[in-house]
């Protein structure tokens, strides 16, 4: 064996280390977590799986595509036993808290993958190679390596804090680091799949995990958020097994790379089936509220859920089978849902003090666009999802455990709360404006995905760019606001006390570093990681002016001066002036006369827009839309 060959073996293990290693730290830390041993636990299992992770990035950047052969049918037998158990647990816990329809989605789903099992066994659609390794999939292997491992990490910190703050609640934080890695293990289950009952088993373990995650604290609220998540991802979950079922009955393969490369028309109708379980799990119109509710639980979950794993597992399953949809009115209508999803939501965001609200409508909106991208099928639009999903995961985790961090130190999520946050924590103001600057400001990873995204949507349909041209006015209007507030200092204002736990602080430096190297390294990501995948599926990719991308890195570096520029000022060193306030002013700065000698007060507040951009009223049209279209698609792909 030749040292290609050794290799090319030594990596095809890696994909059966990433899913064992988090498995493997799961028990051990449901065993010892209460102990001592836990820090050093989740330390090293997060090293291991953000290391592997990139190992096998960087080692498959010369590569194809490696397929893993494994005996399939042992497997599907454990994962159908694995299935039963996991339903009766959730039976169990359905019918304690009297939820009467999660219980009967928890029947019919557990029932249906019964089902399916039993027609794949019968009828021997076994796939020769369950796992496969090509770029994309090493590419949401590095994203829920690297920045789960990280959410991992700053939990440490974050969460001993956190019961401090809620001495009612019992500390179970063994069992939540347990759920955390079982979680990862699932992704990375979930990403490496070649077979559909393999990617349907991780599907429902990441549902049955955000569960138990969004009600860790398992208070009323918490119950009632969590329930809501397991029933719409239950939906989206049984039409996947549906879409399973019929490709069996029709005699079609499970093998994930042949339904992708066939261009058969009969596996239309079960990859819109699949799309529709891509759409709950993404949190898009109609099944959003999942998303908002989650906020519920403690940040490491919104983080997690939100930027590295669960609701990238919607949007890679789209991105996946992108190629099926290429040319068909059924992708176009999935694509306008992620569009009015992307519209709608920024709209509603523009309403929200909340920050963490913000943070999910944003999250939920950027999906929106990804699924846009995606479901139009043409290779320039995948390749700017791609773009997007790289981008969005790693800014959005760091602004997620930036505000839970700020959380704790001001006791407030209130946006409003914040202003003055460079003058009394600096390093946390950082970190939360290059997030901030990562979303939306030019020329900003996020902002340059947005921009290749309407390059193409506009190759694609001229319906689509309307809205990515009214969305993305939107997100400039509700990140120019917040950033606003941060940078905003009032008088008298002085750096506070910071006890952030170390763990936490070192973790908001590592994110803040990769959204500024991801930004200016981003030709080298299109062009080594993106354009391999994208050729291999279409023959072709999208082409950037190389001269043009140079131009904005060499911005980017520029523009990354404003932030360290403010850290290293530090709040003692800036010079503070009195606004200019159209009046005489009075000894104290926000207070002056007006021209008519009445005397007024300034004082700093957002515009929220509340009044003309209701929530509620805008979630039901949003709701109703996507409703409509998704009636249509199974319409035009049935009859």
């Amino acid at each position: 064996m030749n040292r290609r060959d050794h290799g090319a073996l030594t990596i095809m293990h890696v994909p059966l280390g990433l899913i064992l290693v988090p498995l493997l730290s799961a028990l051990l830390l449901l065993a010892f977590g209460l102990t001592r041993l836990r820090k050093p636990l989740v330390l090293i299992a997060s090293t291991a799986i953000g290391l592997g992770s990139l190992h096998l990035l960087f080692n498959q950047l010369e590569r194809e595509v490696f397929l893993i052969p494994l005996n399939e049918a042992p497997y599907l037998t454990a994962f159908g036993w694995a299935g039963l158990a996991l339903g009766a647990f959730l039976l169990v816990i359905c019918l304690r808290r009297r939820q009467p329809l999660a219980a009967l989605l928890v029947l019919a789903q557990t029932a249906l993958a019964w089902w399916a099992e039993h027609l794949t066994h019968a009828r021997h659609e076994t796939v020769t190679a369950p796992l496969l390794i090509d770029h994309l999939a090493t590419i949401m292997a590095a994203i829920v390596g690297v920045i789960g491992g990280l959410i991992c990490v700053h939990a440490i910190g974050y969460m001993k804090e956190w019961h401090q703050h809620h001495r009612e609640l019992p500390d179970r934080r063994n069992q939540f680091f347990c759920v955390l890695f079982i979680f990862l293990s699932a992704m990375f289950g979930l990403v490496f799949a070649n077979s559909l009952p393999w990617f349907v088993f991780f599907w429902e373990i990441t549902t049955v995990c955000s569960f138990l995650l969004i009600g860790y604290a398992r208070t009323d609220e918490a119950y009632h958020s969590a329930f809501l998540a397991l029933k719409l991802n239950l939906a989206g979950g049984i039409a996947m097994t549906l879409g399973w079922i019929l490709i069996v009955q029709r005699g079609g393969s499970l093998d994930l790379l042949r339904i992708v490369g066939s261009g058969d028309a009969l596996y239309l109708l079960p990859v819109v089936l699949l799309c529709f379980a891509g759409l709950a799990k993404s949190a898009q119109f109609p099944f959003s509220a999942w998303l908002l509710g989650a906020m519920v639980a403690p940040t490491p979950v919104s983080a997690m859920l939100h930027a590295s794993t669960m609701v990238k597992a919607g949007v890679y399953l789209i991105v996946r089978f992108a190629p099926v949809l290429q040319d068909t009115l059924a992708g176009l209508f999935i694509a306008l849902i992620g569009a009015t999803t992307f519209l709608i939501t920024s709209l509603i965001a523009i309403g929200q003090n909340n920050a963490k609200r913000v943070l999910a409508y944003s999250t939920i909106a950027n999906l929106g666009l990804i699924v846009a991208c995606a479901a139009s099928g043409q290779y320039n639009a995948v390749w700017a999802a791609i773009l997007l999903i790289v981008f969005h995961a790693v800014a959005k985790a760091l602004l997620f455990l930036a505000v839970g961090t700020v959380e704790h130190r001001l006791g407030s999520r209130d946006i409003e709360d914040m202003q003055g946050l460079v003058m009394r924590h600096p390093a946390l103001a950082v970190a939360m404006l290059v997030g901030i600057a990562g979303m939306f400001l030019a020329p900003f990873g996020l902002l340059i995905s947005k921009w290749a995204a309407l390059e193409a949507l506009i190759r694609v349909n001229p319906i689509l760019p309307i809205f990515v041209v009214f969305g993305s006015s939107a997100t400039l209007f509700f990140w120019a606001k917040w950033m606003g507030k941060i940078i905003g200092a009032e008088p008298g204002e002085r750096p506070a006390p910071d006890d952030t736990h170390s763990l936490e602080l070192i973790v908001l430096a590592v994110l803040t570093a990769l959204v500024i190297v991801c930004c200016a390294v981003f030709p080298w990501i299109a062009e080594v990681l993106i354009d391999p995948y994208v050729i291999a599926v279409y023959g072709q990719t999208m082409v950037l002016d190389r001269e043009t991308m140079v131009v904005m890195s060499i911005m980017l570096l520029l523009v990354a001066l404003l932030p360290l520029s403010l850290l290293y000022r530090g709040g003692d060193r800036f010079r503070r002036v009195s606004p200019y306030l159209a009046g005489a002013n009075y000894d104290h700065p926000y207070r002056f006369t007006g021209s008519a000698g009445k005397e007024y007060s300034m004082s700093f507040r957002n515009y929220y827009l509340s009044q003309y951009l209701p929530e509620r009223p805008m979630q039901r049209w949003g709701i109703a839309a996507s409703l409509v279209l998704m009636a249509a698609i199974l319409v035009m792909v049935t009859v």
